[in-house]
């Protein structure tokens, strides 16, 4: 069970992430079109690159997510790194653009509703875990699950409060959608912990 509780988490992390460049780059893509000549071209190779590195990301998740539990620990790292060559880049295609408050605030809207699904998918996830545990371990994961819950819905009232302020920049967004996330990984950890430790047997 642990080594399916530390998998479960895992492949929530990289989920998320694939999630949140996919709303990225959708986004972008959809309002490329409104550009002027000279920063859709630009826009254009970033794209390019974001779609390299979403990709490259992806497969590198699916090969370690076989490799099992042994490999997890420094396969997030490497990860994690690539995450940041995205997200660097995603700050660079902003830089380009300058203050284009309109493509911030989209691009925000998109990935903010990716890391909710996240949350969501989530607790479904557990929901259905829990249905195979003993009942006798039933309220603690009904609690972990309850926890989950009231973190996401936390963390998404934090993002809406940042949407409604409607001028920030870009490094100011994507600061929220950090915390979001870090939120989102430890909360996430902490339900299939307590699943893991739900299901373990009782001397």
């Amino acid at each position: 069970m642990a080594e399916r509780s530390n998998m479960h988490s895992y492949l929530d992390w990289t989920k998320q992430r694939i999630d949140e460049m996919d709303a990225a780059l959708a986004s972008l893509e959809a309002k490329a079109h409104d550009l002027g000549a000279d920063s859709r071209a630009k826009a254009k190779q970033f794209l390019a690159t974001l779609k390299k590195q979403r990709d490259e990301f992806e497969a590198q998740a699916k090969v370690q997510a076989e490799a099992g539990e042994v490999t997890l620990r420094a396969s997030k790292a490497q990860l994690e790194a690539k995450w940041e060559m995205f997200e660097g880049e995603l700050k660079a295609y902003f830089a380009m653009l300058g203050q284009q408050i309109d493509h911030h605030q989209a691009t925000f809207q998109d990935v903010a509703a990716a890391q909710a699904k996240a949350w969501h998918e989530t607790t479904d996830r557990l929901h259905a875990e829990a249905k195979q545990a003993a009942a006798t371990q039933q309220a603690a994961i009904e609690a972990a699950v309850k926890q989950l819950k009231a973190d996401a819905a936390l963390a998404q009232a934090r993002l809406q409060k940042m949407q409604e302020a409607g001028s920030e920049s870009w490094m100011a967004l994507s600061a929220a959608l950090a915390d979001s996330r870090k939120a989102f990984e430890q909360a996430s950890q902490q339900a299939w912990d307590a699943l893991k430790r739900a299901n373990q047997p009782r001397p």
